[in-house]
């Protein structure tokens, strides 16, 4: 399998798609199942800031093995989310950006700049 450095999303959608096929792993791959990879994925992202500070999760340098931590489990994150978005035949891009249109008038800046409240 081809790792391409510099490809385009829908490169790395078909690596992935490529490298579950090989192992023969879509019979596992239902929404559920992945969905539920995917917060297991989030939750290992999250140990890596468990104890920390909100400055010292905004410290973070490259060389630290945190970032690599980080790095890696960000990785499994967006992997399984693509692979959620591949077993529902979703557009991931065009979904990410109906959501932002959806977010822009309903915290319109006006109301929102500054304020960390969920709802207006």
């Amino acid at each position: 399998m081809t790792i391409r450095s510099n490809g385009t999303l829908q490169d790395l959608i078909e690596t992935i798609r490529g490298f579950d096929e090989a192992r023969d792993w879509g019979k596992f791959h239902s929404p559920k199942n992945l969905a539920i990879a995917l917060i297991i994925e989030a939750g290992e992202l999250l140990e890596v800031f468990r104890w920390m500070t909100d400055e010292e999760s905004r410290s973070i340098r490259p060389e630290s093995d945190d970032y690599q931590h980080s790095a890696e489990e960000l990785a499994d994150v967006f992997i399984q989310l693509l692979r959620i978005a591949n077993a529902l035949d979703l557009d991931l891009l065009e979904s990410a950006r109906s959501k932002i249109r959806v977010d822009e008038a309903h915290y319109p800046v006006s109301s929102s700049r500054g304020n960390a409240k969920k709802y207006k």
